[in-house]
């Protein structure tokens, strides 16, 4: 049931109110559809669809609206637009006729598909004749979608980049779900942006330090534990101890936790010489006598983040010696490791990873933390997120709708009922004007009149969601984003 203290009827944009009146007389019917506009040189040429089913869940399923509820509403907009515009009549009905429970239906395609973008991803219509307002009353709270999706596309782009190195430098992707560790919540705006882009970042990894996003999957997407942290030393923990006992600080820490990994921020003063001589000299043998299991993970976190990391990694490697793996790039002993959690983004993963193994070093040897490049350097034109009208019924008879404004086509819109296919080419597509067959149809009907018909688990989002063999593949990876898309299977695993 969606929460009891929410007004549905006060979750919109204020102009919505008045948009009952502006329609042609005799609508039955509004459909609308949502997307993630293509656009012409976007590194994004694909999204992945995740988060719907928690907005139905919290807000949409049930009754959602009530007697009290209207009249808080025709309180507050009669205050707000100093006229009586709010439609209390109509809100009514659906209480009556309803029993407040919304007459809408919603088809999605699968959450943690991925799709290319221009394609439609959920359409929206009123099962209602009467209440063919509604389909775009609820556009506001339903484009809120743009978040979860942008924050999983982003975050399973890192999984590629990640992906690729580690196969390229360990012959393997064995550790790739735990290389990116989320270090967003603190640079979010709210904690349900917090709780909704953790568990986006949870499609693609197992890592984190969101509390909430762990307790959204656990909540909404039947999720017991979707992912994990270690034992983790911050700036305070370490300088409270003062500059000259800051060895006397990371041995407390190895000895705190000396049966699991455990990280340890160790730039407080100088990252170069607490890695040559407190890691590498006074401490070396308490760091020798850990384990895989217990690895050390020491984490730099200032300044450039690709020269910091290289000459960190070449003073453990002076300081403890390394191997080559089977593919002939060096390793660090099995109980080191390096963590980089400051400046990293798209650009400055690729960068750093590209040096490492310029030098001969695996992507073995590191891991990654994200924040605000994760979680919060984002917006709705990310992916140039919209949700369109394409098709109105007037007395009983149907007509593809559209705009096409002549300054900028780009934002041109879909007509028509819409369909979302696989053609014969094994490529998505979506289908206008009502075309196409049904059982072709990938969009699934997810909500209907109040009420939730299916119940994604993470487990299934993740499988959706997984990484392809041209997502991994260096030389399908650096081809050109056109012939990509040739090699996308789209959902097909």
């Amino acid at each position: 049931m969606a929460a009891q203290d929410f007004n549905f009827l006060l979750a919109t944009d204020s102009y919505k109110i008045t948009h009952y009146k502006q329609y042609p007389p005799n609508v039955s019917k509004i459909y609308s559809y949502f997307e993630c506009r293509r656009k012409k040189g976007s590194q994004f040429s694909e999204c992945v669809f995740f988060g719907l089913q928690y907005l139905l869940k919290k807000y949409l399923l049930g009754q959602v609206i009530t007697e009290d509820k209207i009249q808080e509403a025709k309180l507050f907009y009669q205050m707000h637009f100093k006229q009586s515009v709010f439609d209390e009549e109509s809100w009514r009905k659906v209480l009556e006729k309803h029993n407040g429970r919304l007459p809408i239906r919603i088809k999605a395609v699968p959450e943690g598909r991925i799709v290319p973008r221009g394609n439609v991803l959920f359409t929206v219509e009123n099962t209602d004749p009467d209440f063919y307002w509604l389909t775009n009353y609820i556009e506001t709270m339903l484009v809120q979608m743009w978040y979860p999706i942008t924050v999983a596309t982003i975050s399973r782009e890192f999984k590629k980049i990640l992906a690729k190195h580690l196969k390229a430098t360990s012959g393997s992707l064995e550790g790739l779900d735990l290389k990116l560790h989320d270090f967003g919540y603190r640079g979010v705006s709210s904690q349900e942006s917090a709780a909704l882009g953790g568990a986006a970042h949870l499609v693609n990894f197992c890592s984190t330090d969101t509390v909430a996003g762990l307790l959204m999957a656990q909540r909404y997407y039947s999720c017991p534990m979707a992912g994990f942290s270690i034992p983790a030393a911050e700036h305070s923990t370490i300088i409270s101890w003062g500059r000259s006992r800051e060895k006397e600080a990371f041995e407390r820490v190895l000895d705190q936790f000396s049966s699991g990994p455990v990280s340890v921020v160790s730039d407080s003063y100088d990252i170069f010489h607490a890695c040559k001589h407190i890691w590498g000299d006074e401490l070396k043998e308490r760091v020798m006598e850990r384990s895989q299991d217990s690895c050390l993970v020491i984490r730099p976190d200032s300044g450039d983040p690709a020269e910091t990391l290289i000459e960190v990694i070449k003073i453990l490697g002076e300081r403890f010696g390394c191997s080559l793996n089977s593919v002939g790039f060096k390793v660090l002993p099995s109980y080191l490791r390096i963590i980089q959690g400051d400046g990293i983004d798209l650009v400055s993963v690729e960068e750093i990873l590209t040096k490492l193994s310029a030098e001969g070093w695996s992507a073995e040897n590191v891991f990654f933390g994200c924040g605000s490049s994760l979680l919060q350097k984002l917006n709705r034109d990310t992916l140039s997120c919209a949700f369109k009208c394409s098709y109105v019924e007037t007395e009983g008879k149907g007509m593809d709708v559209y705009k096409q404004p002549v300054t900028d086509p780009s934002k041109g819109s879909k007509r028509g009922r819409l369909l979302l296919r696989r053609n014969s080419d094994g490529l998505l597509e979506t289908l206008e004007r009502g075309a196409g067959k049904p059982e072709e149809d990938l969009l699934v009907t997810v909500y209907e009149n109040g009420s939730l018909l299916q119940d994604y688990s993470l487990e299934e989002i993740r499988k959706n969601a997984r990484l392809r063999d041209e997502d991994v593949n260096p030389t399908l990876h650096n081809q050109d984003q056109e012939l990509l898309r040739n090699h996308i299977l789209n959902g097909v695993h």
